[in-house]
């Protein structure tokens, strides 16, 4: 009932996007129908399991992608397009459980995580937007002083940050919320939608069968799987589970000893109508997307047609907050004074995965069954990365993989009834220890 409740509400959430309003969508593809045979079979079309399917293929594989809705209707084609290095958890629970060396391994894969982005759109000729620069800003003198920590954490492991504080920071971003800031290039921003569209094309110029509207209800586990759905099934060796919070909606006994390690977050942004181009380039100087270091955080930027495209306001109940549109651009507001009045033209948002300690959730069920989820909301580049290491794993390469797999993950408190209402407790906490700074 839960779920059922949540996937409607994401479904009424993306009726105002601007990214659906802005890329042409090519013809739905055909529903799976009848029985079919391949050597993986993976669940799920966002930013994971086409870049599974797109390795998979380029590495030989025959491979059918199931996607419950459209290519990129979840998180992957709503979120705020930017794609960051590090995790959402930072480093602690790496070096907790694997040790220094191979936490180390694991930042430098996220870097390269970013770079893969790059090379991908370099490679199939993807046009979303990709720009490179990314801020992070501080509204208090006690976040500053994280902020500064991770600025020089980010340096000495290889990514290079300039760091600005006080009247400095309007070198960077012109907004009187913030006392400190730093920026790095390696990071950027793109148009996440036409990526995954992007990524799709790739995917069956390389022979991957895609089927959109076809969401799946089981799973028999074996030494051959057999994925089902309304009307087919697919026979492979191998499957990729990359559907995340939504996999239990069809199937709430596709994996059900993972549903209780993540869950689902509401995210949300407003699209204002096109800026002027010198008040753009006066309020964010270098074009970088930005994000505070609030627990509970906002993150902005402005897109290719130069509309700001302003995000936060997340909600952990799955229940959309009351007054989305206004409320959003009053935070807006907030941050940039100029930007009070202009007209809001899109409000969107939709549920991201997040794991009890914001760390990845990557691993098997059995030999042949792989699953990638908890991406935290730094999904955009790590669920590329996370496709190439779990095509990497089934072609007997798994050292990679398997240094996200060795990370051990709780199920979030309360069981069924309670871990969300417990979950949305422990944020409020976490809010209003952001107010007092």
């Amino acid at each position: 009932m839960f779920v059922r409740s949540l996937i409607r509400s994401d479904t009424q959430l993306n009726r105002s996007s601007y990214y659906e309003a802005s890329v042409e969508r090519p013809g739905p593809e055909a529903p799976l129908m009848g029985v079919t045979d391949c050597d993986v079979v993976v669940v799920g079309g966002g930013f994971a399991g086409l870049s599974a399917a797109l390795e998979l293929a380029h590495r030989g594989f025959s491979v059918v992608l199931l996607e419950a809705d459209r290519i990129g209707s979840g998180a992957s084609g709503r979120n705020g397009g930017q794609a960051i290095v590090g995790f959402a958890s930072g480093q602690g629970p790496f070096e907790a459980q694997l040790g220094e060396a191979d936490a180390q391994r694991a930042w430098d894969m996220s870097v390269e995580a970013v770079e893969l982005i790059e090379q991908r759109i370099e490679r199939h000729g993807i046009a979303c937007d990709w720009r490179r620069g990314y801020t992070y800003v501080a509204d208090s003198p006690r976040k500053a002083r994280e902020l500064r920590a991770e600025c020089e954490d980010h340096n000495v492991r290889g990514v290079s940050c300039e760091w600005a504080e006080g009247a400095d920071v309007a070198r960077f971003i012109d907004s009187p919320r913030y006392v400190a800031a730093f920026h790095e290039t390696t990071s950027g921003h793109l148009h996440p939608l036409k990526y995954a569209l992007g990524l799709a094309r790739a995917a069956q110029a390389a022979g991957v069968r895609i089927h959109e509207g076809s969401p799946v209800t089981g799973l028999r586990r074996g030494k051959t799987v057999m994925v089902s759905t309304a009307h087919g099934q697919v026979m492979a060796r191998y499957a990729v589970l990359a559907g995340n919070c939504t996999l239990p909606e069809f199937g709430p006994m596709v994996a059900p000893e993972l549903a209780p390690r993540i869950m689902p977050v509401g995210t949300y942004i407003i699209g204002t109508a096109p800026l002027e181009t010198a008040l753009c380039e006066r309020l964010i100087p270098n074009g970088a997307a930005v994000c505070d270091n609030n627990f509970v955080l906002d993150y902005f930027r402005f897109s290719a047609d130069r509309r700001m495209l302003f995000g936060g306001r997340v909600s952990y109940t799955t229940m959309t907050p009351p007054n989305l549109k206004g409320v959003m651009a009053q935070r807006m507001g907030e941050v940039f004074p100029a930007l009070k009045h202009v007209p809001v033209e899109f409000v969107w948002g939709g549920f991201v995965d997040i794991s009890m300690n914001r760390a990845p959730d990557f691993g098997r069920l059995g030999d042949n069954v792989y699953y990638l989820q908890g991406f935290s909301g730094h999904g955009v580049a790590l669920t590329g990365l996370a496709g190439q290491l779990v095509a990497d794993a089934i072609t007997g390469q798994a050292g990679r993989f398997d240094v996200f797999s060795r990370l051990k993950h709780r199920e979030f408190p309360g069981g069924a009834l309670l871990r969300t209402p417990s979950l949305a407790l422990g944020m409020l906490w976490h809010r209003m220890k952001d107010a007092l700074g």
